[in-house]
């Protein structure tokens, strides 16, 4: 069978939601008003923490597919204030949220044992105002959320092949301004990190050969499996990968930005980036090469984002083995298409009804453990009830 990324077409009921006249959607998006509705209209289980879990109304998949958002839309009003990746979220939030993950995750796996039949995957993308906010969607929900998503394999198989110069799927392959000019430096700077459960994945060993992806991201396994998933360790060591990934980035913009500029501030590993990227010509040549062409290209200028970026997930591999990996987003794709699946949303109301009874049957009983785990309560909706 060809290997290659897939597009596959998933069907959504059409969200009765009205935006208010001299409003463009991005905005709308944003506000409380909208999140009210994604609570009363497909919340499942809300706790103290702020931490929602909601059933997605425009869905990646109608197998499996669920959100966590940390719900900041009453106390921060300011969009641009809110937290929008792991390392901003207080110490007693991040503590919950890892438990919810842990017990999603452990429901797919449970749920769907077999790799060569699902492609499982969980994960979270920045959503900080890093590209212009001229750009239309930009930034939709600018809250912390993450995705819990499921992919049967036949119907990946079974999708026509996507177009490959589709540029959210190039962020991570031969197109990516890190591993065309950075990838030494890059690979380098993550080896330093102090891992213990997460181990460099081989190379070309952490594909889904279906897709061919991820390509050409640093990756790696999760010894243990989903057993050290129930570890503090594992997800320090997923934050750290993500600290890592963040002093990277801004280094490198920062000197994009000003010539021999200073270590940005509040960097998490001060000597790491003093040793190996603000001494290393090849970061700094690369650095040059695109500060010259933001001066003479002012497309290409506008197109930078400034601040971290990125897709983070864990998967399941061909093999059954967990993945970590991470994405320099510098262009902003969606978190399926860095494992090669680009997903097409089409309104249809019949086709998503036929498929909706099964798909919230299994978030109802993700609700249940989590509630049973003493991770929030339920909420009632038109849909369902609270219990």
């Amino acid at each position: 069978m060809q290997s290659g990324p897939r597009e596959i077409v998933t069907p959504f009921r059409p969200i009765p939601l009205d935006v208010p006249e001299g409003m463009k959607p991005n905005e709308f998006f944003n506000s409380t008003e909208n999140l009210n509705d994604l609570v009363h209209n497909n919340g499942l289980l809300e706790n103290p923490e702020g931490l929602l879990l909601y059933r997605k109304a425009l869905g990646h998949s109608n197998e499996f597919d669920t959100s966590i958002i940390y719900n900041t839309s009453r106390s921060i009003l300011d969009p641009l204030g809110r937290p929008v990746r792991r390392t901003q979220v207080p110490e007693a939030v991040k503590h919950v949220w890892n438990r919810m993950n842990q017990v999603i995750c452990d429901y797919m796996l449970e749920q769907y044992p077999d790799p060569d039949r699902h492609l499982v995957l969980a994960g979270e993308a920045s959503l900080d105002a890093t590209w212009p906010l001229t750009s239309p969607g930009v930034p939709s929900i600018r809250m912390l959320h993450n995705h819990f998503i499921v992919f049967d394999k036949a119907q990946l198989a079974a999708a026509p092949i996507a177009d490959a110069s589709n540029p959210n799927l190039t962020d991570g392959g031969q197109h990516s301004l890190f591993q065309a000019h950075m990838r030494d430096v890059y690979r380098a700077f993550f080896d330093e990190l102090d891992l213990e459960i997460l181990r460099p994945c081989q190379s070309g060993s952490c594909k889904i050969a279906l897709t061919g992806y991820p390509q050409g991201l640093p990756s790696w396994e999760v010894t243990g499996g989903a057993a050290s998933l129930k570890e503090v360790r594992f997800w320090k060591e997923y934050d750290t990968i993500l600290k890592g990934f963040s002093d990277f980035y801004r280094t490198f913009f920062g000197q994009v930005s000003t010539r021999n500029s200073p270590m940005p501030r509040d960097v998490y590993f001060p000597d790491l980036v003093e040793e190996k990227l603000l001494f290393n010509n090849d970061l700094l040549k690369a650095a040059k090469m695109v500060r010259d062409r933001c001066i003479h290209d002012a497309k290409y200028a506008n197109a930078i984002r400034w601040q971290p970026a990125f897709k983070q997930l864990i998967y399941r591999n061909d093999a059954g083995k967990l993945i970590v990996t991470i994405s320099q987003n510098s262009i902003g794709n969606a978190i399926t298409e860095l494992l090669g699946v680009v997903v097409k949303r089409t309104p249809d109301a019949d086709a998503y009804g036929a498929a909706e009874p099964a798909l919230i049957g299994k978030l109802l009983e993700v609700r249940r453990r989590l509630v049973e785990a003493d991770l929030g309560q339920g909420i009632a909706t038109p849909y369902w009830g609270a219990e």
